[in-house]
Formats: structure tokens, sequence, C-alpha cells
């Protein structure tokens, strides 16, 4: 085990020594160029990296950083000490990577922003999709509406796992009566990813649903939000009985 470490150690070191900078590359080879002359959706994920980077970090870096990483996310999930602990990375770089991944998480949560009418599960999932689909623990977020469906406002409620032996489902309501809300909008994350829903998931939504009748304050649907994806308990026909 300590003879490979060692190899692999002496392996980066010589990766590093030999690393070619964007500069040095043949002029039609480099990301630049390429974005000139098929635009930046051709480029792969690590030539779209090294443009934003700039100039000092090679291809070859963000080509090593994302065989190592595998995913985005694996990346935005790294704190700055661990990205700046990869061969080649340092403090510099790993701060750059984590700004460049951040600006694309505000830009998702702006375009949602600009359309806060709630009018299918899909808007609905759109517009918390980008701050809650990689959340570590579970969150349940409400969302207040208007007549006219738009979101006067965003509220988390509870942070944990999702049951209703600790859930208070006043809790839920306060904030909708609290706001004169129309309606009310429920949603919570799946840390795991998966967002198919569990049966504690439709338990829960069958008791809101039940108690939104008692208090005139209808709730429209329940998601569950994963990665990327999402599930709609009213579309599904779960505890919307």
């Amino acid at each position: 085990m300590q003879q490979s470490l060692v190899d692999l150690q002496a392996y980066d070191t010589r990766r590093l020594k030999h690393r070619r900078l964007i500069k040095e590359m043949p002029v039609d080879e480099q990301p630049y160029s390429r974005m000139d002359k098929v635009g930046l959706p051709a480029l792969s994920t690590a030539e779209v990296m090294a443009i934003a980077l700039g100039n000092r970090d090679g291809l070859d870096l963000a080509t090593d950083i994302m065989a190592r990483k595998k995913k985005l996310t694996a990346i935005r999930s790294s704190t700055r000490h661990e990205l700046a602990q990869e061969p080649g990375v340092g403090e510099v770089t790993a701060r750059k990577l984590l700004a460049i991944l951040e600006l694309g998480r505000r830009f998702s949560r702006e375009e949602a922003l600009n359309q806060p009418r709630i009018t299918s599960p899909a808007d609905f999932a759109n517009y918390l999709m980008a701050d809650m689909m990689y959340l570590e623990k579970e969150h349940l977020v409400v969302l207040t509406l208007n007549t006219r469906n738009y979101i006067t406002g965003e509220h988390t409620v509870y942070i944990g796992s999702l049951n209703t032996s600790v859930l208070r489902l006043a809790e839920v309501f306060q904030v909708g009566i609290r706001h004169n809300a129309a309606a009310i909008l429920v949603a919570h994350n799946h840390p795991s990813g998966d967002p198919t829903p569990s049966p504690e998931d439709v338990n829960v939504t069958r008791q809101l649903v039940a108690a939104g009748k008692l208090l005139d304050l209808e709730l429209l649907d329940h998601i569950v939000i994963g990665h990327h994806r999402y599930v709609s308990l009213k579309e599904r026909g779960l505890g919307f009985d």
C-alpha cells in the first residue's frame, strides 16, 4: 500500500511537470478557439472549466480534476480545503472553481425567480430545485400563494427526517395563515437524490390535505425533490384522496 501511494504521488508530480498551458497548444486546439468555432455547448466540461479558470491553468489540469471527481456536483459538494489538496489545484484555483459553480447555482435560482407564478408541478419544482436538490439533510419548505397562484413567500419550516411523529402540521399551516395565503405548496428533498415518495411521505401528505380542508387553506401539491428530478404527489394521486 505504501509503495502504491509513492507511485501515485510520483505520477502526479510527473503530470504536473509536463502540464500544458493553453497558450502552448496549437491555436485551433485551444478551448478559446473551439469556443469561437463550435460554441460553448459543444465543448467538454474540462474545456469549459479551463476557459473559466484562465490562461495560467492548463487543459490537462481541468481534465485531471474531472477524471478524479467525475461530476461537477462532486466538486460543488467539496470544501475549499478539500479541493486545494487535489494535485495541481491549490487555494486560488479551488476558490475559482467554487465561485464558478456558485454563479451557476445563482443563475438557476434567478431564472426561477423570474417566473414566480406557479401553474404546474414543473413550475413548483423548478423554483426550488437549485436550492434544495443537494441539501445534505431533509428540508420541508412551504410556499404561500395568492388567489392567482403568485408566490408571496418561501419558508423553511422543518429540517430533519420527515415523519409524522416529529413534524407538527400546525407549523406548516401557521405560515399560510400568518401570511394570509389563499393556498400553500409543500416541498421536501431527499438527500439520496431519489425523489420516489416513501410511505411516510404519503402519510404526511394525507394529513396535510385533511388539515387544509379543516382550516380552509388548500394544499395544492406536495413535491419531493431529488437530484434534477422531482415527483408530484398530487399528479400521482398519493395522499390526495
